[in-house]
């Protein structure tokens, strides 16, 4: 599941967003394409992956099994990391560069923790001995 703090990223990548577009004239939006955002949402922030497809919390799978939540931890922050990859080799802007690479350091942490995570549930589970998969729903 997602945590919170990561509200904290879509926070930065807004600010770096609302930066960038909130002085672009009419010329500029209409050259950049920007025109279907600009006419649903100004120039306001509002959270779309590439694609255009907004966001939606039905993308943060939780399961309340720790071994599956804390695997789709680490794969959405793969999926970051990679995003932020992908914009560091189109963004040509330092300021946003360091933002972004900032972020990615964060996400390659954050994958090592849930992953020493993912070790010590395991860990315990076997001393206790629990499964990963609960034999008492299977009776």
């Amino acid at each position: 599941m997602k945590r919170p703090s990561e509200l904290g990223h879509l926070e930065m990548i807004g600010a770096i967003v609302h930066q960038l577009t909130r002085k672009l004239s009419e010329d500029e939006i209409k050259e950049a394409g920007f025109e279907p955002y600009f006419v649903d949402h100004t120039t306001g922030v509002y959270p779309t992956a590439a694609s255009g497809f907004p966001w939606s919390a039905a993308g943060i799978g939780v399961k309340g099994d720790v071994i599956c939540d804390l695997t789709e931890d680490m794969a959405a922050e793969q999926k970051a990391r990679v995003t932020y990859d992908n914009i560091l080799r189109l963004a040509d802007d330092p300021d946003v560069r360091d933002v972004i690479r900032f972020l990615r350091e964060r996400e390659i942490v954050h994958f090592q923790r849930f992953g020493e995570a993912v070790r010590l549930a395991k860990e315990k589970m076997d001393q206790k001995n629990i499964y990963y998969t609960n034999p008492a729903f299977d009776s």
